[in-house]
């Protein structure tokens, strides 16, 4: 081929390469490219390809847009084209980390979308877009300053505007009300201030409004009723102030409306019955009153949080159809009566940690199915820790001397002696983690909404990046995982021995990165809780860590008094949601220490080592025999072995009771060997003595004596109804000791003695019972003997109820105590006992005379001990025989001369509930009416005393009044004749203890029960 033919062909490919290249440009204008070229030079957009046609869709390369680009990494410019032109219509860089600042797009006449969410951008907005015909505006998640300008609210055809997750301050200007088609208005996470413009008003186009995580002030404005067309509400601590208006109510078209965190005055639960809602949130909003019952028609309901209100009364039965709600979040509520059967049996996800339900055997588990009831009988009040009656039963394997938790992560042995536990449970919705052998739990509340984070992994949170532990004592292992919560997290201790001691919270940010993209420019905010104080409000692990993948320790000094330790982090609306991806929020910890102020005792086998001499360690080796011969024989001598066993020890031995078995020595070595200043009281098994175990536990220990009343059968029916028996109103027993002849039973030691010592013991001893605590002590023994009598999986008749054998802890719970006398109540509905056991003023009628025991004779003696509670007095009188039921029957009179209001203590002065007093005094006389058929069963009685119950105790009492006839009075007459021909006993008298027991077996027939209760045989007592 000769030169001239192959300088033809080079000119021939080179000039169809141009005439290509110039008829691409003649479709999109030159200004245009231009333009382009300055927006990426803005931007520091470096792979567009200039010498690629922008608007060619059919080629693949230049950089121009990415077709297999994942959802949310969109990476496109688009064009309209006709034959002749094309225009830029939409720049989509989504995600691509750009470093550069916002672009001018005036040389982009025809552009209608700019989406750069998740890039790096920083500058302000600016004001020349406006002139654009712009549809729709996305700038999430950058780094963007300054203010709105006013000229957007000139924008013609605009429908949506996402500016959420930067830096924008200043207030909305009032010209965006000027925006006719606006559909979607997103400024979350920002730093906005001032008032909604009232020119907001005009905005009813909008289907979609958030305004989260702000600074605005005034109040959530009314005029919100005219946005018609609203889908969505998003108003989460947006500075706002409440109440939520009652015109949103109008605003039928929402289905997600999420409001939380409102301060301002207390208001009822908004109308919203006109909505189909399938998410509500109300969290925090000072909500009152009850729950809705039209909440239960919303079947298209899956996300119901009414969290951190005030509301209270039961949950509406018409909730039973909510069963296939994804999450119900009741949680730090008042709500209060039994916990639905539907919620345990059919509920999805439901938290109802910290309200006031009913203790039952619903709520004596801390979890069970899909129902989360962490404290649920005891609501969040302020700078005290929760009363968890969940853990009640609980018996503390040991004492602990700290609490060392790895948050999110395995268990790690830190030295020979110290471990930090694993807390490793995760799941998209609320979590419980039973460490209690470890001595402590935790409770995780929440979910987190419109996660577009990967599957795995919800509540815990791993990285691979290398954490700076410069700030801390522990190793790079502590902190690749950490624990989340979407609303609340607590860890509760409740083991601990009493002093002081320092909490020490490991944070370290390992979600956000700390390099220079949008994965770093999340914002996360919560509040620290130590023992229920706000310690820290709005924690910034960032900011106070001096930046992310850095550890930050924050120490808390806290004294334990009760054992009892809670740690609370508190997600309160704050901070982004959408950074790096969607749902990212909420606390974040990563490892918890709690170690004490004082040196605890030494752990077996961690004394240090040394090394010996040959001479030493033959010595050694001699001298150990010697003394591991001597300490076996006498190991074998304590254990029994070199002794012939007695035959109690040979009984206990056949039983299977699931209690720690002490030894005497143990027992010795707690009390000081029964010293005497430790004898706290003297019971019907004999004296009671306080001791302190090795690891700090205080009890009281239980013996029986030579001449006590109650004997080996007593002592082995005591043990194998404890031990079976486990609820927050019935005194725990540790153990006990059978060896030789001594017979001891080792119990919680309760601080605050008997409720008769309380009430109407000497006078140094008496403890001043408002009347909140005398209703709450009377409740709290009807539950327990609810529970013994019906819900217990032994039926169980006590036989001694009385105030000496109740009890009171420290927060003055009342605990019902001395099993020795308790009775099975199997197969049969009544027993015939041979025995009569008992303490005379609160026996009841047909046991006393006849044996004829159900357990409406426990019903008869706590109507005894309810009127006690209200009067202030002891039934039994010290005078005389005569006196023995002075109070019962002083109040039979007083009822006859509608006086009843005399017999409340007056101790109290006019500081009390009339009504709940009234109910008390009526429900004890029902509780001791004759008939036994009469009296009502302890659950009613529960629930008439909580008010729960719709009977008329008035006329259930007048009823059983006026059944009385003749042939029951012939029955008492006999029951006393009964008593006359046994004679004169033992007169039984209260002593000071906590464990005291005055039962006997006999008694005078005019102790008992007068023929008729009446003014004339009251006459006839003085």
């Amino acid at each position: 081929m000769s030169l001239s033919q192959h300088l033809f062909t080079y000119f021939f490919f080179v000039s169809l390469i141009f005439s290509s290249f110039a008829s691409s440009q003649t479709l999109l204008p030159k200004e245009e490219v231009d333009a382009l070229r300055s927006i990426a030079n803005d931007l520091k957009k470096s792979n567009w390809d200039f010498t690629v046609d922008p608007c060619d869709t059919t080629v693949s390369k230049g950089g121009w847009r990415n077709p297999s680009a994942p959802k949310g990494f969109e990476d496109a410019v688009t064009c309209n084209c006709s034959s002749v032109i094309c225009h830029v219509a939409s720049i989509l860089l989504k995600g691509q980390n750009l470093q550069g600042t916002l672009p001018n797009l005036t040389g982009l006449p025809f552009l209608q979308e700019i989406d750069l969410t998740r890039n790096y951008l920083n500058g302000s907005l600016p004001p020349e877009w406006a002139a654009l015909p712009l549809i729709s505006i996305s700038l999430l998640g950058n780094r963007i300053t300054g203010r709105i300008p006013k000229e957007y609210g000139s924008f013609q055809n605009l429908s949506s505007i996402v500016l959420e997750y930067n830096q924008i301050s200043g207030e909305l200007p009032p010209e965006l009300g000027n925006l006719k088609n606006i559909q979607r208005l997103f400024v979350s996470s920002n730093n906005l201030t001032g008032e909604i413009p009232s020119t907001f008003a005009n905005l009813t186009t909008l289907t979609d409004f958030r305004i989260s995580d702000n600074q605005f002030s005034g109040a959530i404005p009314d005029f919100i009723q005219n946005w018609t067309e609203l889908g969505k509400l998003v108003i989460q601590a947006s500075g706002l102030v409440g109440p939520i208006p009652n015109g949103i109510g109008s605003l039928r078209k929402i289905t997600d409306l999420r409001i939380t965190d409102l301060s301002g005055p207390e208001s009822l639960f908004p109308p919203l019955q006109s909505m189909t809602l399938k998410t509500l949130v109300l969290r925090n909003c000072n909500l009152t009153g009850e729950l809705p019952a039209y909440l239960g028609d919303m079947r298209s309901l899956k996300m119901f949080d009414v969290s951190f209100n005030k509301l209270s009364g039961p949950v509406p039965n018409t909730y039973s159809a909510l069963s296939n709600v994804d999450f119900i979040y009741f949680t730090s509520n008042m709500l209060s009566g039994e916990v639905p059967r539907w919620m345990i049996d059919t509920g999805d996800q439901i938290d109802i940690t910290y309200n006031n339900f009913s203790i039952d055997p619903k709520t004596a588990k801390c979890q069970e199915n899909g129902v989360f009831m962490f404290s649920s009988t005891s609501p969040l009040v302020e700078n005290n820790s929760s009363n968890t009656s969940c853990l009640s039963n609980f018996e503390c394997p040991r004492t602990f001397y700290g609490l060392h938790i790895n948050c999110g992560g395995p268990e790690i042995q830190f030295n020979e002696t110290l471990k930090y536990d694993a807390d490793e449970a995760d799941s998209n919705g609320p979590i419980y983690t039973d460490s209690s052998r470890s001595g402590w739990v935790s409770s995780n509340t929440g979910n987190f909404l419109d996660d577009d984070r990967s599957a795995g992994a919800k509540a815990i949170w791993e990285t691979s990046s290398v954490v700076n532990i410069t700030n801390s004592s522990l190793d790079s292992s502590y902190y690749t995982k950490a624990r989340l919560s979407a609303i609340s997290l607590t860890y509760y201790a409740f083991c601990l021995k009493e002093g002081n001691y320092t909490v020490n919270l490991h944070f370290a940010e390992i979600v956000f990165s700390g390099i220079n993209s949008y994965t770093s420019l999340g914002r996360r905010f919560f509040d620290i809780y130590i023992q229920g104080k706000l310690e820290i409000k709005d924690f910034n692990i960032v900011d106070e860590a001096k930046g992310a993948l850095r550890v930050v320790v924050k120490s808390f000094p806290v004294t334990i008094t009760n054992g009892k330790l809670e740690i609370r982090l508190q997600w309160a609306g704050k901070g982004t949601q959408a950074l790096p991806v969607k749902g990212h929020y909420g606390s974040l910890i990563s490892v918890v220490s709690v170690d004490p102020n004082f040196t605890p005792p030494k752990e077996p086998g961690t004394e240090p080592r040394g090394g010996s001499s040959a001479g030493t360690i033959v010595g050694s080796v001699i001298a150990s025999t010697v003394i591991l011969v001597l300490l076996i024989g006498g190991i074998l001598w304590w254990r029994g072995c070199l002794r012939p066993k007695s035959q109690m020890e040979k009984d206990f031995k056949n039983l299977d009771f699931q209690i720690s078995s002490f030894s005497l020595r143990q027992i010795k070595v707690a009390t000081d060997n029964f010293d005497p200043t430790n004898k706290i009281g003297e019971g019907g098994f004999g004296p009671v003595h306080k001791g302190v175990l090795p690891d700090g536990t205080v009890i009281a220990v239980k013996q029986l004596s030579a001449k006590s009343k109650q004997g080996n059968r007593e002592f082995l029916n005591e043990i194998a109804m404890i031990s079976a028996l486990q609820h927050p109103h019935l005194v725990k027993l540790y153990g006990c000791c059978v060896e030789g002849d001594q017979l001891l039973l080792v119990y919680e030691y309760l601080e605050n003695n008997s409720l008769a010592r309380a009430l109407f013991g000497p006078i140094e001893t008496q403890i001043r019972l408002n009347w909140p605590m005398r209703q709450m002590i009377c409740v709290g023994i009807a539950r327990g003997l609810a529970y013994l009598h019906e819900e217990s999986r032994l039926k169980i008749v006590h036989r001694d109820i009385k105030a000496t054998n109740v009890l009171l802890d420290k927060e003055l719970n009342p605990k019902i105590s001395d099993f020795g006398l308790a009775k099975l109540d199997e197969e049969e509905n009544t027993h015939m006992s041979t025995r009569v056991a008992g303490t005379y003023g609160y026996m009841a009628p047909e046991y006393a005379m006849r044996g004829h025991l159900t357990d409406k004779a426990d019903v008869y003696s706590f109507g005894i001990v309810a009127l006690e509670i209200v009067h202030g007095k002891s039934n039994t009188s010290s005078r005389s025989k005569a006196d023995t039921f002075y109070l019962l029957d002083w109040v039979h009179v007083l009822r006859e001369q509608n006086k009843l209001e005399e017999v409340i203590d007056p101790r109290l002065g006019t500081d009390y509930n009339r009504q709940e007093a009234m109910t008390m005094i009526q429900i004890g006389m029902l509780c001791t009416s004759p008939a036994p058929a009469d009296r009502p069963s302890m659950s009613t009685v529960v629930s008439m005393l909580e008010g729960h119950s719709t009977v008329n105790v008035e006329r259930l009492l007048q009823a059983s009044f006026n059944k009385g006839n003749e042939k029951d009075e012939e029955s008492v007459r006999a029951m006393k004749k009964h008593y006359a021909m046994i004679g004169e006993e033992e007169r039984t008298s209260m002593t000071d203890g906590p464990y005291t027991s005055s039962s006997t077996s006999t008694a005078n027939v005019s102790d008992l029960y007068p023929v008729k209760l009446d003014s004339a045989y009251w006459n006839t007592r003085s």
